[in-house]
């Protein structure tokens, strides 16, 4: 079956979508993005996935007015009708401009784009993976969802290349978060991640989790990470929202803890599938 994607108000197929090549997109990474996994059909945080997406708008001072409702109808075309797990990829630039210029130009369509993948199973979810610490080259807006993604992109290959699945970052002694995830560390049995900010992307899946402990009593705090208490952390986890928790288990090529994933991490784990669950 051929895939359909929206492109503009239109749906077309896969290989039939296209855009400029003055997109400013295209030429400048001058855009935003969002990723929002659908289970069962059903779209997660759809309501706080479309704040995130204001948020990022309004950074790049680039205004475009739909409803959580409007996007909604937008997606669900999307998505396949056989209920299995997916995640719609919008993105959003500030369109077609005449000519190369990095000031905006006077008047400009977005260009809005959206297409829909299956959720696939991350390597190493149960078992655990391997991570190493590495600085933060990044800008300083972090907290916009941009689509310029080339720093995150060399920072996940390093860690790639090294045979491990995630680079977590540092800046100034201080853990910020993963290249494409945030980070979780579980500190003298507190669960601790770093305070929203400029530095990190304030993601719907450590929100969840930070909700999910407070209903169950499960001690937190959101606090800097010195990154010598990372490092002598019980447990680790990176989040995303196709990812879900993954337990780091290794970092720097030294064990976290006893090198497994921990109990914590397995109760977390059960608590978001429950919650997941729930809302089907």
């Amino acid at each position: 079956m051929t895939q359909q994607v929206y492109l503009n108000g239109e749906y077309l197929p896969l290989a039939d979508a296209k855009v400029s090549v003055l997109d400013r997109g295209f030429l400048f990474g001058d855009g935003v993005y969002e990723v929002i996994p659908a289970y069962k059909g059903r779209l997660f945080r759809l309501e706080d996935h479309i704040a995130r997406l204001n948020n990022s708008l309004a950074g790049i001072r680039l205004p475009l007015a739909h409803s959580v409702a409007e996007w909604e109808a937008i997606f669900r075309p999307l998505l396949a009708d056989d209920g299995r797990d997916q995640y719609i990829y919008l993105q959003i630039t500030r369109g077609w401009a005449p000519k190369r210029d990095h000031a905006f130009p006077q008047q400009t369509t977005p260009t809005v784009f959206a297409m829909s993948a299956d959720i696939q199973p991350f390597p190493g979810r149960s078992e655990g993976i391997e991570a190493i610490t590495l600085d933060d080259t990044r800008w300083q807006l972090c907290d916009i969802k941009a689509i310029t993604l080339l720093a995150n992109i060399l920072l996940r290959q390093e860690a790639v290349d090294r045979g491990c699945a995630e680079a977590i970052l540092v800046k100034n002694g201080y853990v910020i978060e993963g290249a494409a995830s945030n980070v979780f560390a579980v500190i003298d049995g507190e669960l601790i991640t770093p305070p929203k900010g400029h530095d990190i992307l304030p993601g719907i899946t450590r929100d969840v989790i930070l909700e999910l402990a407070e209903a169950h009593r499960i001690p937190y705090r959101e606090d800097i990470i010195a990154l010598e208490a990372l490092q002598q952390a019980s447990e680790v986890w990176v989040v995303s929202s196709t990812r879900e928790i993954v337990p780091v288990v290794a970092l720097d090529g030294a064990a976290i803890g006893d090198g497994k994933p921990g109990p914590l991490w397995q109760r977390m784990d059960q608590l978001l599938q429950a919650y997941k669950n729930s809302l089907s």
